[in-house]
């Protein structure tokens, strides 16, 4: 089954970097991305699923307890999805952003992830 753009964007938000338990995220990232993803961070860029997978429950250990919401619905244009998001305590996001994912065959293969409210160090003045 291929996923739609839309689907990936609510799975990489959701399915993978909102959730908790290590095996379903682990299932939610080999559905979602390419072997040889890149995401691009504000301060690194992250090459191949397994070091995404690394990277997520890193960010998960930084704040336990803290969720993702989206920020809005999903926009996609061909194969370019865009996904605004909220990040923090359950019910009182500390900072904003957005993911941006090229998709091909039905999987994310290069992420780009945007801080762009209070919180990010990535801010333009």
């Amino acid at each position: 089954m291929t996923s739609s753009v839309a689907d990936l964007m609510r799975s990489n938000l959701l399915d993978v970097f909102n959730e908790p338990d290590p095996a379903r995220r682990n299932a939610a990232i080999a559905r979602t991305y390419a072997d040889d993803v890149v995401w691009h961070e504000p301060d690194r860029v992250v090459r191949g699923r397994e070091a995404l997978a690394e990277r997520a429950t890193a960010l998960r250990a930084e704040a336990p307890g803290w969720v993702f919401e989206p920020d809005g619905p999903v926009a996609v244009l061909d194969d370019l999805g865009h996904l605004g998001f909220r990040y923090g305590p359950a019910g009182h996001p500390v900072a904003t952003g957005m993911d941006i994912a090229h998709c091909k065959d039905g999987v994310i293969v290069e992420l780009y992830t945007l801080v762009t409210g209070a919180g990010g160090s990535t801010i333009a003045p």
